[in-house]
């Protein structure tokens, strides 16, 4: 298993209510030049967990922090006008909680950050790294 210090948070960047899934981002990625989709796990609208990129390779989710880091995105992050916000559904918001809290117990001394902590971008639309300190 990967030495994992660091679960880092990121949205989809897509408008609220619209579904979509890890085979989705796997080839808006494949798209960009990524061997594959570049998180390890995607929140669905509806509070399912979809398997990404296999936990034993390297993620491709956040630049200068992909060793040693999982990545999850949770569809969604801005409103129905494009702009960055918090959209994340009951579901996602219990799946996430519960995601993070197991990953946190499989990676000890592992801690949570939003994607905004290592970039100039919003996502993932709120403070990740703030709400899930205590996972």
């Amino acid at each position: 298993m990967r030495e994992v210090d660091k679960i880092i948070i990121h949205c989809s960047a897509t408008k609220e209510g619209q579904e979509f899934f890890a085979d989705d981002i796997r080839k808006w990625h494949k798209a960009r030049g990524f061997s594959d989709i570049g998180y390890h796990f995607v929140v669905n609208l509806d509070g399912v967990i979809e398997y990404g990129r296999d936990l034993s390779r390297r993620g491709a989710h956040c630049k200068g922090h992909n060793d040693g880091s999982i990545g999850i995105c949770y569809v969604g992050g801005l409103n129905k006008e494009g702009e960055p916000m918090d959209t994340r559904t009951t579901e996602q918001e219990d799946s996430l909680l519960m995601l993070v809290s197991t990953l946190k117990r499989l990676h000890c001394g592992a801690e949570v950050y939003s994607h905004s902590d290592f970039s100039n971008k919003a996502c993932p639309s709120f403070d990740a790294t703030t709400e899930y300190r205590w996972a």
